[in-house]
Order: structure tokens, then C-alpha cells, then sequence
């Protein structure tokens, strides 16, 4: 249940807004902690593509056991060609997970013209948006902090139904003195999230 306090209501918050729907194929960028769980959401929203793009290799085989359908690297060249080609000219809703600008300038590159894009991590180094692109295309961005109280009950029924287990994103646990050897670890990308216990 630990994920829904925080990145499981940030994943869905980021699916909710790019108006991911049953069938649909939706790309998420960033592999952290929120970007699984936006998987995971777009999986419990039942879209029918669930393409992850990341840059952490390692990272790829729990991308898939959370539902990605797709793994692809955000620095591979090709990236960007073969999402326009198998979305037949791009995806209808993007998940921005990351906040940063290369990632906010890759999910404009993979939106389709009249998509939505998601926008829910925190802005870091992002300067610059191609206003001219999105209004050209149509395109909305939905940006924002998660209200992950608004999440909460329903996402608490289908865990303790055993409908939703956000837990693989959790790397490990560690106890309370070690919140520093915790954050080192998430800070360089050794672990997702881990679990503090008292």
C-alpha cells in the first residue's frame, strides 16, 4: 500500500490527463519510480499499447512484468521513428514522468497531432515549450501536481482486492538511519524506491 501515498496516485495522475482509454496506445516516458507506475495505470486503464521509454536498461525487465507491452531506450535515434510508425504518425496520449526538457520535447515529438500529454514530473531544467507546436497540432498539455488523496480510495479497494500491486516499483526496505544511504541510492538511480521502516 506504501506506493499509493505517492508515486502509484502520481502514475495514475499522469495516465488520468493524457486521456488514456480502453485499447488505446499510450507512451510513457521515464522509468523511475512514477513512470512504472504510470504503466501500471495505464494497464489498469486497459490500453491496449503501453509503450515505456527510458533510459534505464536495467530497468527494462520490471517495465514489462508491470505491463509495458514496448521497452525503448529515449537515446536511441530510432526511438522517435518507430513509435511514429507502429501509432501510425504518433501516440494520443503521452505520460511525462521525468521533468525534464529533453523528456517534455520527446513526448511532443511522439504526441499525434489533437493528442494529450500528461505532465507530472517535477520541472527540472525545463525552460522552454513549443507553444507554436502544440497550438499547430492541437495538442493539449495537461501539467501538474498529483492530488493522490482523490486516488486514494479506489486505488487502496483494488490492492487490498488483489486487483493492483504497485510494490515491484519499491526496490528494497531499509531502516529509519538509513535515510540518507536510501536517497544516495534513488538519487543515482541504483534503486526506485525504497521503503523506509521504523
Amino acid at each position: 500500500m506504501l506506493p499509493l501515498t505517492d508515486v502509484m496516485a502520481t502514475g495514475v495522475h499522469a495516465v488520468f490527463p493524457a486521456d488514456v482509454r480502453p485499447g488505446s496506445t499510450v507512451v510513457v516516458l521515464g522509468d523511475g519510480a512514477v513512470g512504472l507506475c504510470a504503466v501500471l495505470a495505464a494497464r489498469r486503464a486497459r490500453a491496449g499499447r503501453i509503450i515505456l521509454v527510458g533510459r534505464h536498461p536495467d530497468r527494462s525487465d520490471l517495465a514489462k512484468r508491470v505491463g509495458a507491452t514496448d521497452v525503448l531506450a529515449a537515446v536511441d535515434p530510432v526511438t522517435v521513428g518507430f513509435v511514429r510508425e507502429e501509432t501510425e504518425g504518433g501516440a494520443g496520449g503521452v505520460a511525462e514522468c521525468a521533468g525534464t526538457q529533453s523528456a517534455l520535447d520527446l513526448a511532443i515529438d511522439l504526441v499525434r497531432p489533437g493528442g494529450t500529454i500528461g505532465s507530472v514530473g517535477v520541472p527540472s531544467g525545463v525552460d522552454r515549450v513549443d507553444l507554436y507546436r502544440l497550438f499547430r497540432h492541437n495538442i493539449a498539455l495537461r501539467a501538474g501536481v498529483a492530488p493522490a488523496r482523490r486516488y486514494l480510495e479506489p486505488l487502496l479497494a483494488e490492492v487490498l482486492a488483489g486487483q493492483l500491486d504497485p510494490s515491484p516499483v519499491l526496490s528494497t526496505d531499509l531502516p529509519l538511519d538509513a535515510v540518507a544511504t536510501a536517497h544516495q541510492a534513488m538519487n543515482t538511480r541504483q534503486a526506485t524506491r525504497i521503503a523506509i521502516r521504523p
